[in-house]
């Protein structure tokens, strides 16, 4: 690359936020950092090749240090302690509904990986008769039969994510990150999808920039996964705190309005 050279980073696709290259030499407050990580595929500059073989590059604008960091913490402190408090009353009438409508607990804990490849619990409302650990899953389809009537509105408006507001004080997840899929999902898509270990550079999020372009729902195949997985790392590649802020706006439009989930 010629000295003085600005390098473009490929971020292809119609991601909503940008298109074609992604111009390192934009991106504000000297927030791009290239991240090395074994077994990720690689991202490299447009028009080079990158050698190695354990360790691959990948980048990502959303920084580690600095202000960035704190201040997305501070927004999920601050956002999950008063949804929390706010959101109380609402969800203890989830709580007793959930008893009156089924037998079983109110909530269920799974299994699924976080920041760094790191195992975490994840905790939700019960939505279904049966809970699975997350190892072994099938993914809920139209009219499923281990759905709840209290679940299956719940489902559709999200309302089953809001005990991760828990999560988020844990520091766990994030209020705005790639959502986190079950084990079992990563075992079958980390393979064929490609890109997809690069969703765990971050927090997981309750909500994400996939979820309100529309991914919500089963992902039956690997291409609907790829959709979701494109959308997640156009969010890391582009991130700021408006882009959060954004993200958190729309999830409240897509809870009244979305009916994808089920």
């Amino acid at each position: 690359m010629a000295r003085g050279a600005r390098p473009q980073f490929r971020a292809g696709g119609d991601d909503g936020i940008g298109r074609g290259g992604l111009d390192a030499g934009g991106l504000s407050g000297g927030s791009l950092a290239l991240l090395f990580a074994p077994g990720l595929p690689t991202l490299a500059p447009a028009g080079e090749a990158v050698a190695g073989t354990a360790a691959r590059a990948f980048v990502t604008s959303m920084p580690r240090r600095g202000m960035g960091p704190a201040l997305k913490r501070a927004l999920d402190i601050a956002g999950a302690t008063a949804g929390l408090l706010l959101l109380l009353p609402l969800l203890l009438a989830i709580a007793v509904l959930i008893k009156w409508d089924s037998p079983g607990p109110v909530l269920f804990r799974q299994s699924r990986i976080g920041l760094g490849n790191r195992p975490f619990r994840v905790w939700k409302f019960r939505t279904m008769t049966c809970c699975e650990n997350g190892a072994v899953v099938r993914q809920a389809r139209r009219d499923d039969p281990r759905v709840t009537r209290i679940g299956r509105i719940l489902r559709r408006t999200s309302l089953d994510e809001l005990p991760q507001l828990v999560n988020v004080l844990l520091g766990s997840m994030s209020l705005v990150g790639p959502r986190p899929h079950a084990v079992a999902h990563d075992a079958q898509f980390s393979g064929v999808v490609a890109r997809y270990a690069e969703r765990h550079a971050v927090r997981p999020g309750i909500t994400g920039w996939a979820q309100v372009r529309g991914c919500r729902g089963e992902t039956p195949n690997a291409a609907a996964m790829q959709r979701r997985v494109d959308l997640d790392l156009a969010y890391i590649a582009h991130w700021s705190l408006l882009l959060d802020l954004v993200i958190l706006a729309l999830t409240l439009r897509e809870v009244f309005r979305s009916q994808a989930a089920y």
